[in-house]
């Protein structure tokens, strides 16, 4: 099984063409799915037809989905969100925020895309594609996991058995609800579907993630910052999609800017993602709706190509600690050492090898940071970033 995340900037367009690789990869006999997991559904507007939130058969070999992100948290968080208001409220008023608090940032993405892992084990689908929610909440929540298992083991450190014989005492002396032995088997359940998921999400082989860019700065910068945190978390980014390019046969005075501006920033996505393998789609003369506008975009993006197979399978960039410092290294090969330069300024880092220049956004982990060294060696230049407090 295949599994095709698509994200990026709100507005960039994201939905339809994770809607075109659909319809495509149906178009060729794979059994696919396409579900949106953005809590602002557009999927079933892009398909022009109402969906629900169980896998709605469409036409051969094509089902959608808008997930119902309340009724996954029902689902797989009710328990635990039931036990969290009890003991918010048991020394305190309840009211309408007490329920809100109990729901942690990502917590509905997250479950959202715990339904994706039982469709993987049922294998019914050849392929899964799913419209994530913007740039930043899929980063959030493709990196919660981790985050949610260290806050688990520290909210709930007390086991079953302990529970059964201290609770009582604990609940008289302390006036607080101990969680009971279903709380803890939903949250034993989550930490089983949490490690499941992101084996399955960073098997390379599997699951690939393509970002969605229109040529616009704002829209770059977001797209450079959210490919070096994917690295860090070793998530493969096998593609970058380019929307909305004006065609080369629109000679329109009104558009020479617009066209003179998008040929600037088409060559700072080159230098960015370079060797990432970059699609162009162009800016339609009509809205993307539909399933005939929709086999026109796939067309336009991947041409006679299989839109499941994986476009790219190499670590461009990673980032790792080495004692109190960390490592950003990024593969370069072809280059001679002598022709490699290095540059930072605020939170980028522009790398020339020859007459090629690179342009990296630093995730803000490393901004704290100052450059301390670099290393080239076997095509891969190495960059120490640490701290000058104590030098």
């Amino acid at each position: 099984m295949r599994i095709i995340l698509y994200t990026g900037k709100g507005g960039v367009g994201k939905t339809s063409i994770a809607a075109a690789t659909a319809v495509k990869s149906a178009n060729q006999g794979m059994k696919t799915l396409v579900v949106s997991t953005d809590p602002a559904h557009s999927l079933g507007d892009s398909l022009d037809m109402k969906l629900s939130n169980e896998p709605m058969e469409i036409k051969e070999n094509l089902w959608a989905q808008e997930i119902d992100a309340i009724h996954e948290v029902e689902e797989g968080w009710g328990k635990v969100q039931k036990y969290l208001t009890q003991l918010f409220t048991s020394k305190t008023v309840k009211d309408i925020t007490t329920q809100e608090l109990t729901v942690f940032p990502g917590m509905e993405d997250l479950l959202s895309l715990l339904r994706i892992l039982k469709y993987y084990k049922e294998g019914k689908f050849d392929i899964i594609i799913i419209d994530c929610a913007p740039t930043g909440e899929t980063l959030a929540l493709l990196s919660f996991p981790e985050m949610l298992r260290w806050w688990m083991e520290k909210l709930f450190p007390i086991k079953k058995k302990a529970i059964k014989i201290a609770g009582p005492i604990a609940e008289s002396i302390l006036k607080i609800p101990m969680p009971s032995g279903q709380v803890l088997d939903e949250i034993d359940n989550m930490y089983y579907q949490l490690d499941e998921m992101k084996k399955i999400f960073s098997d390379r082989s599997t699951t690939s993630i393509r970002i969605v860019v229109n040529p616009e700065k704002m829209v770059i910068k977001e797209a450079q910052r959210s490919f070096t945190y994917l690295n860090i978390y070793d998530f493969n980014v096998d593609a970058l999609i380019v929307n909305r390019m004006i065609p080369e046969d629109v000679t329109d005075n009104y558009f020479k800017v617009w066209k003179d501006i998008q040929k600037k920033y088409k060559a700072d996505i080159i230098e960015s993602f370079t060797p990432i393998p970059i699609y162009y789609v162009p800016l339609f003369e009509n809205e993307v709706v539909g399933m005939s506008m929709l086999n026109r975009m796939a067309k336009e993006i991947f041409k006679d190509e299989n839109p499941a197979e994986i476009k790219y399978n190499g670590r461009a960039q990673k980032v790792y600690k080495d004692g109190e410092d960390y490592i950003l290294a990024i593969e370069i090969p072809f280059v001679d050492k002598k022709d490699l330069s290095l540059n930072q300024k605020g939170d980028e880092l522009i790398i020339k090898a020859g007459s090629i220049k690179r342009n990296i956004t630093l995730p803000r982990t490393l901004l704290d940071f100052s450059i301390k060294r670099a290393k080239f060696e076997e095509e891969v230049l190495k960059i120490w970033f640490g701290s000058d407090k104590n030098e």
